[in-house]
């Protein structure tokens, strides 16, 4: 096999940001109505879940030292429904690969599972509570606002849904997600607005990032404007989020997945394929072959997502841990993404094969892309036939020339050469390569 050659493409979308990440929290907080809704002296349990958001150990500090500026007595809670193996230690661990941990963040970190059942759903089925947030005197949620990997509505991911799944832990995410699209759709909602007037919920603190995954807006959400407010924040989040620049790919070559990229592993709004029993693909961009070569190490071996690809490693394979990987998938109902696609022993061969079934006669002619994950975009290795689009797209530029695909001499991509800036190049940095 004759690899095409690629040249680094820098993809720069002028992005809004929060120069002060921490002093706007404060902000927030400061200029919410929570000293009308609790008490001086009162516990508030702020809900902190496991998406692989930038900022949140900073967004957390803040918010817990800010809340015990104003008098209160703030812990921290997790709010991952069934995520972590669906225990509290592997919660707990999830927490502390984002920095929150009780030294970190200076109060106490509940991640129990035990629930409290507050009513019933539109369809009959018991509504789940976390019970260390529903004995708080208030409820302070910590949240991204974003388009969902599995689906469009008015409320998809963000402070409604963390409330929902994230704080009904493990049975209430179950509850919602045994039913499908109606339960995302339908049942979230009205089990949110429950949740909204029958907990002692006090203020969403809602980030929306931009294509660099660095909050864009940090918005405070009271009780009664999460139902009006946070679907327009949605909104800007889809106008902001990072997408890949082309519609048409031969092979898209994905470094790794993982859940701190992705609830889904794998973003579908960047890759294009959804995966979801009776629904469609997105209109863009279409990907004749889709690998991933490896799964990161803040996954702790839930591998979800690698469904999406057509091949894989078998070093991927192998990191996979049964337990947190089958109640993720099992609790999500969307099996298609936890098939395991054709494997093979290296990135090379992995590589190999996606180019020789691409439908392209030459594998020069293929249109090749290759991105570290689906959560960082600024930096993209393409081949040449992408070139007369790079030079159209006015956000676009190439960086080098087009260079031979660095593989070593065991056959595996140097990603830490390619993307030394992303989370696997950070990971790297200090040791030698070599470890796969």
């Amino acid at each position: 096999m004759t690899f095409p050659p690629l040249a680094r493409v820098r993809q720069a979308v002028p992005q809004p940001r929060v120069a002060d990440v921490a002093g706007a929290v404060r902000r927030t907080i400061l200029e919410s109505r929570i000293r009308e809704r609790v008490k001086p002296g009162g516990t508030i349990a702020v809900g902190v879940g496991s998406r692989g958001i930038t900022a949140i150990p900073v967004v957390a500090r803040a918010a817990v030292d800010t809340l015990k500026s104003l008098g209160f007595r703030p812990f921290i809670v997790a709010a991952m429904g069934s995520h972590g193996g669906a225990t509290p230690e592997g919660q707990r661990e999830l927490l502390a690969g984002y920095d929150i941990t009780p030294e970190t963040m200076g109060v106490e970190v509940r991640t129990e599972m035990d629930t409290v059942v507050l009513g019933t759903s539109p369809i009959g089925l018991p509504i789940y509570f976390d019970k260390n947030a529903f004995g708080a005197d208030g409820i302070v949620v910590l949240n991204r606002v974003k388009s969902h990997t599995d689906f469009r509505a008015s409320f998809e991911s963000g402070i409604l849904k963390m409330m929902v799944i994230g704080l009904g832990k493990r049975a209430g995410a179950e509850q919602i997600h045994r039913l499908g699209l109606r339960g995302m759709k339908e049942v979230l909602p009205a089990v949110g607005k429950f949740l909204l007037e029958n907990t002692r919920f006090a203020l969403g603190v809602a980030i929306v990032e931009n294509a660099e995954d660095v909050p864009a807006e940090i918005v405070g959400l009271e009780p009664e404007t999460v139902l009006d407010r946070e679907p327009r924040l949605l909104e800007r989040a889809r106008e902001l989020m990072g997408r890949l620049p082309f519609d048409q790919i031969d092979v898209l070559v994905v470094g790794e997945l993982g859940k701190n990229y992705s609830g889904a592993g794998m973003d579908p709004n960047v890759i294009g394929r959804l995966m979801v029993e009776t629904q469609p693909d997105f209109e863009r961009p279409v990907v004749t072959r889709l690998v991933v070569l490896d799964a990161s190490d803040e996954s702790h071996g839930n591998i979800v997502g690698v469904g999406f690809a057509d091949l894989t490693t078998e070093r991927l394979v192998a990191k996979l841990d049964p337990g947190p990987f089958r109640i993720n998938i099992l609790t999500s109902c969307f099996l298609e993404r936890g098939r395991i696609p054709l494997t093979l022993p290296t990135d090379r061969e992995v590589v190999a094969a996606a180019l020789d079934t691409c439908w392209r006669v030459d594998a020069s002619q293929a249109r090749m892309v290759v991105i570290p994950n689906t959560l960082e975009l600024n930096s993209l290795w393409v081949s040449p036939p992408l070139e007369d689009e790079i030079r159209a797209h006015p956000h676009l530029s190439r960086e080098t020339d087009y260079l031979p695909v660095p593989f070593d001499a065991d056959g595996w991509l140097e990603q830490e050469t390619l993307f030394p800036d992303s989370v696997r190049g950070r990971r790297a940095k200090g040791a030698a390569y070599g470890s796969h």
